[in-house]
């Protein structure tokens, strides 16, 4: 009797779990939209860079941009984001001496 009492818990506890963990799925995240400052900047960019018109600034059409045009982007806030740099100034780790 307490081998089936347990049995049952434990499936009980489990297909909760389970249900718990599919009802705990990330949503999709919701497309960041453009302000029109963006949009003109980008329409520019491609107009001017997008040399296999496919809608899209690959790395080689990305580097064939002039500073004046990156500085555009950028201050629209368009383009990659840069990883941040470690700091400089930073002591670094100690040496682990073991006696």
């Amino acid at each position: 009797m307490k081998k089936l009492i347990l049995t049952a818990l434990g499936l009980l506890c489990a297909s909760a779990l389970v249900v718990q963990a599919q009802d705990a799925k990330p949503a999709k995240k919701a497309k960041h939209e453009l302000t029109e400052e963006q949009k003109t900047v980008m329409t520019d960019m491609l107009a001017k860079y997008d040399t296999n018109k496919d809608g899209k600034l690959d790395k080689a059409e990305k580097s064939a941009m002039s500073k004046e045009d990156k500085d555009k982007m950028a201050k629209a806030g368009l383009g990659a984001k840069k990883k941040a740099a470690p700091a400089a100034d930073a002591a670094p780790a100690a040496p682990d001496i073991k006696k």
